[in-house]
């Protein structure tokens, strides 16, 4: 069995910071303590100075395999989550095709178990038509059913009554959504198309795609979860007003209904699209200074209760648009980890407060097999971050395959040196290690 010793570290985990070591055993962590020794060590990393935390777990990307591969595919963005300390990642169904059957899902395991250095799960899709088959799901080896109540990237919109009440009734795990309310889309898409004809500014995003159609989408969707008792989780929230859609008053464990933030709803507002144009164009929009400053309030009060990307890359000359014609999401997995980081710097939260988003509770949420946490017995999903160096984003060191990204020019203080994946040191330095690739989550469910 391969051993590696990590010595000296500041380690985060489960509401504390302390200093101490590491040894890895093969695929899993062997023991946690003070001055251990392994003099038969394949390999000792002295982590002085430098922090030791759970791989961060990912909830919501969009790799764009298959289908959709000259934006991005499953090694190209697993690269760059890896060398971003994002160690597992659970995938969306709008892909092309659409992942609406057993077999197309089982296809997009395989490419991840040849080629993925993350840990993955990928979701299976709902459609208006699809709810025999996601009933087959195994709910032991599937994160979750993703349902868009609101049409983005694909438009897998499910708009049926009776199959929405059938989804919420029967699937006996979790059920994830992006909530926006498609009449008041279009309503609004209408009147902005009326003022500004096909030339929309930019600007107007967040007004068409606006508070109330999240809202409402948001709070029926609840609505449903609560009628049939399952277990709901609203991705990407991106306004102040939803958070009162949310409860604090119970542990994570016993939540039925849970949210999600995302990067770009805590690090942009909407003064920065005059800057970024269509760049920032995501669905749901990035809102106002005022929602920004919620999301994170409620983030840190435990309203909201994981930190995702919703990492969806588009080519360049294809966000480089008109309005209507620019496609809606960004690459964010390889800068999540460090972002957060910047926050930490700045006095906004706690590297403890940052695992338990970006490491723990998704672990929880899902209830994912022995990860998300430093803990003797579990996986080895390990990340080590220098906080005293920095480095700028630029498009040379960018690793989505798209090339571009929002943070383009920003200076982080913080850079992770090494990311072990199920035991394996797949990011040292700069440099990867694609000999062994990440395995498939499973999930303590019955």
């Amino acid at each position: 069995m391969k051993t590696t010793l990590i010595t000296n570290a500041n380690i985060v985990n489960e509401g504390k910071v302390f200093q101490g070591d590491v040894l890895i055993k093969d695929r899993y962590i062997e023991r946690i303590g003070k001055d251990l020794s392994y003099p038969m060590a394949d390999k000792v990393i002295d982590a002085q100075g430098k922090y030791l935390l759970p791989g961060a777990i990912d909830d919501q990307v969009h790799f764009r395999e298959p289908g959709l591969t000259h934006k991005a595919t499953i090694q190209t963005e697993a690269r760059a989550a890896v060398a971003g300390g994002v160690t597992s990642f659970m995938e969306m169904p709008n892909t092309n095709p659409p992942t609406f059957t057993q077999v197309l899902l089982e296809e997009k395991y395989q490419i991840a178990a040849r080629t993925s250095l993350a840990n993955y799960s990928f979701f299976i899709g709902a459609s208006n038509d699809n709810l025999e088959e996601v009933m087959k799901t195994d709910i032991t080896r599937v994160c979750g059913l993703k349902i868009f109540m609101g049409s983005s990237t694909g438009n897998l919109l499910v708009d049926n009554q009776e199959t929405l009440e059938g989804f919420f009734s029967r699937f006996p795990a979790l059920i994830a959504a992006h909530c926006e309310d498609e009449p008041t889309i279009r309503k609004n898409t209408a009147e902005y198309k009326d003022r500004y004809g096909e030339d929309v500014p930019i600007e107007c995003h967040p007004l068409i795609r606006s508070e109330e159609a999240c809202y409402r989408s948001s709070s029926f969707a609840i609505g449903l979860a609560k009628k049939h008792g399952a277990r709901f989780h609203v991705l990407h929230i991106s306004t102040a007003k939803e958070i009162s859609l949310f409860d604090n008053s119970i542990p994570l464990e016993q939540k039925k209904i849970t949210a999600e933030a995302c990067i770009h709803h805590l690090w942009f507002n909407d003064s920065d699209y005059k800057r970024l144009g269509t760049l920032l164009k995501w669905n749901p929009a990035v809102k106002t200074s005022h929602d920004q400053q919620e999301i994170f309030k409620a983030l840190l009060e435990d309203r909201i209760d994981v930190i995702a990307t919703d990492h969806a890359p588009h080519l360049l000359e294809e966000k480089s648009n008109t309005y209507f014609k620019a496609p809606s999401g960004g690459p964010l997995v390889q800068h999540s980890l460090v972002a957060m980081l910047e926050f930490y710097q700045q006095g906004r939260i706690s590297l403890e407060k940052i695992v338990q988003k970006m490491s723990h509770n998704p672990a929880i949420l899902f209830q994912i097999e022995k990860r998300g946490f430093i803990r003797e017995g579990y996986f080895a999903d390990l990340v080590l971050a220098d906080l005293d160096k920095t480095w700028t984003v630029h498009k040379s060191n960018i690793l989505s395959k798209c090339g571009w990204s929002p943070l383009e020019g920003t200076k982080f203080h913080s850079t992770i040196t090494h990311t072990f994946v199920s035991g394996h040191l797949a990011y040292e330095d700069g440099k990867f290690d694609e000999s062994h690739p990440g395995e498939r989550l499973t999930f303590n469910r019955k």
